[in-house]
């Protein structure tokens, strides 16, 4: 089915290697539904994780997922979580069964025990303080902590006091004391999640918590955090630099945290058996709104502080999400366009220049790049017009050189902050700054680009064209209602009630008075504000009012969510209503540009102070710069005024992180550094400015630390202002600590020889926070894997409820964790440092991206390698070297890559790679999925046995550490397990019910809505959606495709079944209100959907493989399974295969021997086509699946009856070309049914009935050719239907004709010639004759004399050399002197390789049976066509020769009526011409004609239409044949009569098929021999082929009557092998190896009955001549040959 099932349980794919599996019931509740719902842990397994082991406990931090499911879902799925009764077992009762062991009587004393201790511990803590704790008070906490461990006595320990006592231990300024708290904490916490968070909350929720702790304490508090809570939902962020978060933010994060986790708690207990609550539900259903509500602005509150923390609402700048196409998520995205508009490409400046052309106004690309190399000039600004490896379009930068090399350009681009080689057609000159212009908005801009490169305006996905109807999705989002359009959703009006409830107390009232203004006055509390209908009028004059009203903090949340985006000014006028806050964000770093740009330019003005020049680059907010530096003047500060700017700077910190990151500047501003040094060192001495995020700006600190270049007055200012920030809060220690400042503090001390004040403490100050910068660490890991987890699980509730999700900041949360997924770091972002084996000062030539210079090693061969230390967690997408041919001996001939965890340790060999010496670049490594801190590239060898070796570039490509790899991995899996579960359950209730199949496509089309929907609101990114939906489609519509069309134990599967019913209600759904319509409506929706999505399987990168680790990264490929896409297009397509077999094979059982059994067969076999498109649409895949239905079907059945079926075929075909030479609509009905049978009988193609249907149409085929002659219908019939003719014999029958047809104009050029001989001869003669007869003037009579002895002496030397020369010679000259009109012939050489043998076996002899005029013409074309065969490389070849056959046709003139006839019938009716009456005896005996052939000859000759009657005498037993008179019976007296004899038709169940048979059966025999003599190891199909032909000629064969039956005589040919092959490999006697498909073996033994056989060629012992039959074609100019007499004679016309 779905998943398989193990050792305990069903396993559920979730990727390669990787496995999940029912546990354990966490939990149970009632679900929106009403019905329960239930609460699994399901365990990830790995490839070798063993789940058998002894222990039943689970440890929590195994990789789990927990997912709600419900009862058909655990009954499909959790076997073991089902009772004996199948239903399901309720949560462990262990606990309960524990405390009732506990007598209450003692359960009471200990209760009493416990409430002492507290007491007693309360009075000793109080006693003690300030002094060293006494022994009694760690012995009193002792005894508590081991009640706590009593779980039945954890109700007493939820008594305020011990809140109390907890809080006053963690406060206490003694280590023992804080820990024997904690030591209590864990025992209370180990009972189950509830309790501990419930505890843990309480405590961090205590009034001015902050105030109690100091540092240590929080430290303790967040340590019991990080190992009692928050590693419920291990993940791991290796690779991926998270944020320096300061402990008290962090203390602030972990109580929102476990806020949010306790009201998920009670929203998870709310819902309980209703049973078990007393209040109404009405009640029950208002106290979970109001949790829903509160856990929704929890949730709001914590998103917001963690977008915050990782700094996430700084990186997104001032541009907002990017807007996904609307497109489907579950179409595979094109290489070129995506369904939907393609994306319009973001350029980042939208300038151009006012002097330079763009690209478009030339003709070529090169005489554009002369151009631009022509104008342009060093420290021009330019553009980047194509994508260039690592460079952008769009990208901007700064010409600085150009050279010979390829490529030539040399530009400083902003993008990368680092100089890269372009082309020169890929600029674009923007100029100097003086001559660039803004040209247009960026919409209109975009609008133009799309407009431009499409030309109109697309169409949503939402449209369907007409052409292609099937290509585009069925899934749309729902309709939305017009009255609710009218208001805002419940998600949308939560997300601005958060913004409400976040205002203070006036501007809170206000906000609720505004609202009650315009709602008629209602009171507005919690309950009533959760469920308001709020209009869309109102809420945007609440955003018109809000942005006055809220904080910094606030504001900028306000202006990035949904809500503002949708309905607030910006959208509503397409213009940023409050600018200033999100120009702000970004002031701090252009201050800072602008004042490295001071910096670099010569002063020209000396400013009044050093911060002028970072107060005139942040603007006006810029003069609280000057105001803090007055207000911390040496003359003594002024406190009032200090603090009023710090209350300022909390709401508006940017000025305040501009001032800190101006120490990230160039040494040049030395009085800059040291004026914000000395602010920043007084600001420290104010509580108020602990406050402010100093950490955000720490990163400028350490850069300046970190430079060599630093000042040494300004490194001691800035060690003295760190020192003293860390001693005031440590919290600021332990970021330097996560920001490597021990190193860099050690550098600066070695540098300046330790002549730094203070610099050694602050180093040790910073090395003892190692364990809380750790600890920090972990928390934010922690804290950020958790949220991660809940925004998983209500997108679970999401799925299951089809609710939506009120949660405020959800989409912001995910569209920041999907951000960067196509973001790469390139060059030395990606690694460290590189090192060479030698010349390390040439080392920096590898990456200045010049292909000119190179780095040359110096040492003996092999021994040269690069190494390259890696940045932390870069995973390694390109790795190449860059080398040149030129460099001969010195180029790399083997490279070999090897990477481990340090320079010491390089094991691992990654890749080896062969240089061919025309290369000119490397690739390395592709693809890594792992991380290696250190890799080297070693040169093992040189072409031409170089030593040293020269590398020209080394290039490297990584993919950005993001989040987006971690969150794609939990969410593929949730939805991947969730949609698994979820089909398995669907499945299950199709194997009980196959009607609930019916219900199928609205479940689909629900989930599928649903995903699509939820992709579309909340995951922008288009990489993110396509995950997610192929995620999806593969979890829920592969399995269910598999199951539905896996046939049950009578060999039907449901899908099956559903087909063959919508099959048989077909004709009855046209009417549309019969229930048969909307039955089959429901069907084909349900098709339509499973195949909309096009299977699209492309190979998976090449990635290296190295050992495995434990140190594992994230692999971004591990959650695609491959092939499941293709899998369900080939489970559907086999099932509608099995279906349209089943089909035809009943239909062939019932009508095989019907009389139009063809016509109703096509009728069939077009409805089957029409079904199909409507299923499926127009796939090929669908019809190739239709057509292998039916020739399965066919095969099925016994040997006569598919060649019953295969000659009936053949029969319609004749009759159907015979008929379309009618005309008319007669004519055109039956080119119509031909069309119709021709599409049907390419099911012959490629089977083994295939011979069996070329052998009858070959037969018909001559027979037709012979009889009406040929036309273009044939060969547009052959060149359709060409595949089923496995010999194409009908083919060659073509040919040959083509053949015939010249070789009959060559033969009458040389009728011409031999005739111009003759003339000639007459001339010369006569010539003699007149010169004899003037020389000589004696008598005539001796003249003649002399001349007949001549002739009489000519006449002796030819009869002399041989009576048969001269017979022929006579033949042929008989007609030289005939005085009458000669008849055209036209003769039609065969042969008998292509032509059935059975047609041409009756000879004919023109001596005895033509008239003289007829027999010279043949005997002429005998010898020309010997000639034509006498060619020198022919000797060695038999000779051929004609053998004259009676097959052919004439036509005859018989007064005024044109008989076409055959030619037995034309010298039949030409003997009547000498002869008044013929008998049929006689006739028999001249000809040598069998009775069969000559009565098919007279029969239509007698007929009413004919001219002859045909008279029984006593005399003559066959009859006298006699001309009819005129006088009898009227017939038609002019025009043609057509006589030829009707077509004779066989049978298959006749002597002819059943010797067919039998030669299948001998060729069975003879396969299964070989192949039993070749065992096991079988046998080429090539060689089996040339044995079998062999044997066939040698060894038994049929019998005589079999041998003078088959349609060849004994002849076979290898596509009747290979006919034969295919039959047992159907039936299973022959098998095919695996690994070598053409290799056939013998499988198993079968049972082939032998016919009698006897020598094919008796008494030969070689082969037979070839021999070539011919046939002719008379042709006359209408003169009778007959006297003019009165009575009619026949004369041959044609």
């Amino acid at each position: 089915m779905v998943g398989e099932l193990r050792y305990r349980e069903f396993r559920v794919p979730l990727g390669p290697g990787l496995h999940a599996y029912p546990d354990e019931l966490i939990r149970q509740r009632v679900g929106h539904d009403g019905h329960p719902e239930y609460q699994i842990r399901w365990l990830i397994l790995r490839r070798g994780d063993d789940g058998e082991g002894g222990s039943n406990q689970v440890d929590c931090k195994a990789e789990h997922i927990l997912l709600w499911m419900s009862n058909d879902e655990i009954y499909a799925n959790c076997h073991k979580m089902l009772g004996e009764d199948g239903q399901v077992i309720g949560p462990s009762q262990e606990t309960a069964g524990e405390a009732g062991a506990l007598d209450k009587s003692v359960l009471g004393e200990m209760e009493t025990d416990v409430k002492s201790l507290i007491q007693r511990a309360l009075r000793q803590l109080e006693e003690c303080e300030g002094t060293i704790p006494p022994a009694p008070l760690l012995h009193t906490v002792h005894v508590l902590s081991a009640y706590a461990s009593i779980e039945p006595l954890t109700g007493v320990f939820k008594d305020p006091r011990v809140l109390d006592l907890l809080m006053h231990m963690l406060s206490s300024p003694d280590y023992q004391i804080r820990w024997s708290a904690g030591r209590m904490i864990q025992a209370l916490a180990s009972h189950d999640a509830g309790t501990r968070t419930q505890i843990l909350l309480s405590l961090s929720q205590q009034e001015a918590i902050e105030k109690h702790l100091d540092f240590d304490s929080r430290c303790a508090l967040l340590a019991l955090f990080a190992q009692a809570t928050l590693s419920e939902h291990p993940m791991s962020f290796e690779g991926i630099q998270l944020p320096q978060v300061p402990g008290r933010l962090l203390f602030s994060l972990v109580k929102r945290y476990l806020h949010v986790t306790s009201l998920l708690d009670q929203l998870n207990d709310s819902a309980v058996e209703p049973g078990a609550q007393s209040s109404t539900p009405e009640e029950l259903s208002g106290e979970r709104g109001r949790l829903e509500l509160e856990f929704s602005m929890a949730m709001g509150t914590l998103i917001s502080e963690l977008v915050q923390a990782m700094r996430w609402d700084w990186a997104s700048g001032r541009q907002g999400p990017s807007a996904r196409p609307s497109c489907s998520i579950f179409q595979p995205q094109l290489a070129d366009a995506g369904p939907g508009h393609p994306p319009a490409q973001a350029l980042p400046s939208l300038r151009r220049s006012r002097r330079f052309r763009p690209r478009s106004e030339f003709a070529s690309g090169n005489t554009y790049a002369l151009y631009v190399r022509d104008a342009l000039q060093p420290g021009m600004r330019v553009r980047m017009l194509d994508d260039y490896e690592e460079i952008s379009a769009g990208d901007e930068g700064e010409f600085r050189q150009s050279n010979d090399g390829v490529p030539p350009v040399q530009v400083l681009w902003e993008s990368t902050g680092r100089t890269y080689w372009v082309h020169w057609h890929m600029l674009e000159i923007l100029g100097f700054e003086e001559d660039t212009e803004d040209v247009v908005e960026a919409d209109e801009y975009q609008g133009a680009a799309v407009s431009g490169a499409v030309g109109v305006a697309l169409p949503s996905w939402r449209w369907k064209p007409m052409a292609e109807l099937y290509a585009v999705p069925c899934v749309l989002p729902e309709d939305e209602d017009a009255e609710e359009s009218e208001h805002l959703s419940q998600a949308e009006w939560w997300e601005l009630l958060f913004f409400i409830k976040k205002l203070d107390g006036p501007d809170h009232q206000e906000v609720l008075q505004i609202l009650q203004e315009n709602l008629d006055g209602e009171i507005l509390d919690d309950e009533i504000l959760a469920e308001l209908a709020m209009p869309m009028e109102l809420a945007q004059d609440l955003l018109l009012a809000l942005p006055q009203r809220l904080d910094d903090s606030a504001l900028r949340d306000l202006l990035n969510c949904h809500v503002y985006r949708k309905y607030g000014p910006e959208a509503l006028t397409g213009q940023l209503a409050y600018p200033s806050l999100l120009e702000a964000q970004a002031q701090p770093q252009e201050s800072a540009d602008a004042a490295r740009v001071e910096a670099k330019e010569a002063p020209t003005q000396c400013p009044n102070t050093p911060l002028q020049h970072l107060v005139e680059g942040y603007g006006l907010a810029g003069k609280i710069f000057l105001d803090l530096e007055q207000a911390l003047s040496s003359e003594g500060p002024r406190g009032s005024e200090v603090k009023a700017l710090l209350l300022q700077l909390q709401r508006q910190p940017q000025p305040f992180l501009a001032l800190m990151r101006s120490l990230d500047t160039p040494v040049a501003n030395k009085a800059l550094h040291l004026a914000v040094l000395r602010i920043l060192m007084r600001l420290v001495d104010f509580p108020e400015a602990l406050l402010l995020p100093w950490h955000e700006a720490m990163d400028a600190c350490m850069a300046c630390l970190r430079s060599p270049d630093t000042d040494r007055e300004v490194l001691q200012e800035l060690i003295l202002f760190l020192h003293h920030l860390a001693s005031v809060s440590r919290d600021y220690a332990v970021v330097l600590n996560q920001l490597g400042a021990r190193d860099a503090i050690s550098k600066a001390l070695e540098k300046h020889l330790g002549k730094l004040e203070l610099a050694q403490e602050l180093r040790d100050m910073v090395f003892k926070c190692e364990k809380h910068a750790h600890l920090y660490r972990k928390l934010t890991t922690n804290i950020l894997g958790g949220c991660i987890q809940m925004v998983l699980g209500q997108i679970e509730d999401h799925r299951r409820t089809h609710r939506p999700i009120n949660i405020p900041f959800f989409d912001v949360f995910l569209r920041h964790l999907c951000q960067g997924s196509s973001v790469e770091v390139k060059e030395d972002k990606c690694w460290e440092k590189v090192e060479v084996s030698s010349n390390p000062h040439r080392a920096s030539k590898l990456t200045d991206r010049n292909p000119k210079t190179y780095w040359e090693s110096s040492g003996s061969a092999g021994s040269h390698y690069i190494t390259l230390h890696m940045h932390q967690g870069v995973l390694v997408r390109q790795l190449a070297l860059l080398v040149a041919g030129e460099d001969s001996s010195y180029m790399p001939a083997r490279v070999v890559v090897f990477g481990g965890d340090s320079a010491t340790s390089l094991n691992t060999e990654l890749n080896s790679v062969n240089v061919m010496p025309s290369a000119s670049r490397l690739v390395l490594l592709e693809n890594l999925n792992r991380f290696w801190p250190v890799i080297q590239i070693r040169i093992k060898r040189c072409q031409q046995g170089g030593i040293d070796t020269r590398i020209r570039g080394l290039e490297v490509l990584g993919p950005k550490p993001t989040f987006w790899p971690v969150f794609r991995e939990q969410l593929c899996r949730h939805t991947r397990l969730f949609y698994m579960v979820r089909a398995q359950a669907w499945s299950q209730d199709i194997a009980e019910d196959r009607r609930s199949l019916l219900h199928l496509s609205s479940r689909l089309n629900g989930a599928l809505r649903q995903e699509q929907n939820f992709a579309d609101r909340f995951l922008p990114d288009s990489e993110a959606a396509r995950a997610l939906g192929k995620t999806c489609w593969e979890a829920l519509v592969s399995p269910l495709v598999q199951n539905i069309t896996s046939p049950d134990e009578d060999g039907v599967s449901p899908l099956g079944w559903l087909l063959d019913q919508y099959l048989e209600c077909r004709e009855a759904a046209h009417n549309p209100q019969s229930r048969a319509a909307a039955f089959s409506s429901r069907v084909r929706r349900l098709t339509h959907l499973l195949v909309h999505v096009e299977p699209c399987e492309a190979a998976p990168p090449v990635v290296a493989a190295p050992r495995p680790s434990e140190n594992r990264s994230h692999d971004w490929s591990s959650l695609a399974t491959r092939g499941l896409p293709s899998s369900i297009m080939r489970n559907l397509t086999r099932c509608w295969r099995a279906v349209v077999e089943e089909q035809v094979n009943s239909f062939l059982t019932s009508h095989w021997r019907d009389d139009d059994f063809v016509p109703r067969y096509c009728e069939h076999f077009s409805n089957l086509q029409k079904s199909s498109s409507e299923l499926f649409g127009p796939r090929a895949a669908f019809l190739l699946a239709l057509q292998n239905g039916c020739a399965g079907a066919l095969l099925k059945h016994p040997f006569l009856i598919a060649a019953h079926v295969s000659e009936q075929f053949a029969r319609h075909i004749d009759q159907r070309i015979q008929g379309s030479r009618i005309g008319g609509a007669r004519g055109m009905e039956m080119l119509a049914q031909l069309q119709r049978c021709l599409e049907t009988v390419l099911i012959f193609s490629g089977l083994e009935i295939a011979t069996t249907f070329e052998h009858y149409y070959q037969h018909y085929m001559a027979d037709r050719l012979l009889s009406v002659g040929s036309s273009w219908l044939e060969g547009a019939v052959l060149e359709q239907i060409g595949p089923c003719f496995p010999n194409r014999l009908p083919q060659q029958m073509l040919r040959s004709l083509s053949t015939s047809e010249e070789l009959q104009r060559q033969f009458h050029v040389y009728q011409l010639q031999r005739l111009d001989q003759e003339l000639l001869k007459l001339e010369d003669t006569e010539k003699k004759i007149q010169v004899s007869h003037e020389a000589s003037g004696r008598g005539h009579e001796r003249g003649t004399g002399e001349e007949a002895e001549l002739e009489a002496g000519a006449a002796s030397a030819a009869g002399g050399a041989g009576d048969e020369a001269a017979e022929e010679e006579e033949d042929e000259n008989e007609d030289l002197y005939y005085e009458g009109a000669m008849p055209e012939v036209s003769v039609l050489v065969l042969s008998p390789r292509c032509w059935p043998t059975a047609s041409i076996c009756h000879t004919l002899n023109p001596r005895t049976c033509l008239p003289a005029y007829l027999r010279g013409t043949l005997n002429r074309y005998s010898n020309f066509y010997s000639k034509s065969q006498s060619y020198p490389a022919l000797e060695q070849a038999p000779q051929r020769r004609l053998q004259w056959t009676w097959l052919g046709r004439a036509e005859l003139q018989f007064g005024d009526q044109t008989l076409h006839v055959s030619t037995v019938q034309m010298w039949l009716l030409l003997r009547l011409n000498e002869l008044k009456a013929v008998s049929t005896e006689s006739l028999l005996a001249l000809s040598g004609l069998s009775p069969d052939m000559l009565n098919q000859a007279v029969g239509p000759l007698t007929s009413s239409r004919g001219p002859l009657d045909l008279h029984e005498t006593k005399d003559a037993p066959g009859g006298l044949l006699k001309i009819r008179d005129g006088s009898e019976e009227p017939r038609p007296r002019r025009g043609n009569v057509w006589l030829i004899p009707a077509q004779t038709y066989l049978k298959a169940e006749d002597e002819e098929g059943r010797n067919l048979e039998k030669r299948r059966n001998l060729l069975n025999c003879l396969i299964l021999r070989i192949l039993k003599a070749h065992g096991d190891e079988g046998l080429h199909i090539d060689q089996l082929v040339c044995r079998v032909l062999e044997a066939w000629q040698k060894g038994p064969c049929p019998s005589r009557g079999l041998v003078s039956s088959l349609g060849r005589g004994s002849t076979c040919s290898s596509a009747d092998v290979l006919s034969c092959v295919l039959h047992l490999l159907g039936k299973g006697t022959v098998r095919r190896q695996d690994d070598r498909p053409q290799m056939l073996s013998y499988a198993v033994p079968v049972t082939v009955m032998e016919p009698h056989t006897e020598s094919l060629n008796p008494g030969s012992s070689g082969p037979n001549p070839p021999l070539t039959f011919h046939t002719l074609q008379i042709r006359s100019r209408g003169v009778p040959y007959a006297s003019c007499t009165s009575t009619q004679s026949f004369s041959t016309f044609r």
